[in-house]
């Protein structure tokens, strides 16, 4: 069982989620993984009428580690989070979850509407612009990104069996969204800010593990070394997006 983010104070935050892995008479165990920093945390349970009520401590040998003390009350989870670390920025945290299963399903595909665009990566080009009106030249420095082609939301990389012909065409990012898109379902917890920008934006993507190996299908492993063997050696086709 899984809770994601449902609202924070109408604040713009990282997305959390919070997995209740075991319950058991010694205690309790589960995760919290933040911005792709999967935590293990132990910790106790106590019941008042309908809700439960947690603490639950990170391990303590990660700067960003703190205490997790939350309840639950039928689908909903909410609590505090406060780091062990008081010079932190970041200070004692409100939020609110709502309970949603994880299940493996090959059949999840990237919404059409998603931001194809990957505004983590950039390159910068100076360029000479002349006003028309007093004939002054002045130097502007232009952002340029990279984006995706709708193959990405058009191609399930983990039913369909591809072929070099499939992907000898694609750009870079089209390859890297289509592997990691197979991740994602399984539940992967990216650690690269570049690939979470992508897959945080999508409903049905839940982090909740670090190594997927074993689950993975026989197509998605031929899937995932074609388009690695492919990676090597595409391009990508940078232009200005506004923001």
């Amino acid at each position: 069982t899984d809770y994601d983010v449902e609202k924070f104070k109408g604040q713009e935050v990282s997305r959390l989620n919070i997995v209740i892995k075991q319950i058991t008479d010694s205690g309790v165990l589960a995760q919290s993984v933040v911005n792709g920093n999967s935590r293990l945390m132990h910790g106790s349970v106590t019941q008042a009428g309908d809700k439960y009520i947690f603490v639950m401590d990170e391990p303590g040998d990660d700067k960003y580690d703190g205490r997790f003390e939350f309840t639950i009350q039928a689908d909903t989870l909410s609590g505090t989070w406060s780091p062990y670390d008081k010079a932190l920025a970041t200070k004692k945290t409100k939020y609110e979850l709502t309970k949603k299963p994880f299940v493996y399903n090959a059949s999840l595909m990237l919404p059409e509407d998603w931001d194809y665009i990957d505004y983590a990566n950039f390159k910068e080009k100076q360029e000479i612009y002349k006003d028309q009106e007093t004939g002054i030249a002045d130097t502007i420095v232009n952002e340029f990104y990279r984006s995706a082609s709708p193959v990405v939301y058009e191609v399930n990389s983990s039913k369909q069996k591809l072929t070099e012909k499939d992907v000898k065409n694609l750009r870079k990012l089209d390859l890297q969204i289509l592997r990691n898109t197979i991740f994602a379902r399984h539940g992967y917890t990216f650690k690269s800010r570049a690939v979470r920008q992508f897959f945080d934006q999508v409903d049905w993507y839940i982090p909740v593990s670090n190594n997927i190996e074993a689950e993975l299908t026989q197509i998605e492993k031929d899937n995932i070394a074609l388009l690695n063997r492919f990676e090597k050696y595409a391009e990508d086709n940078y232009d200005t997006f506004g923001r």
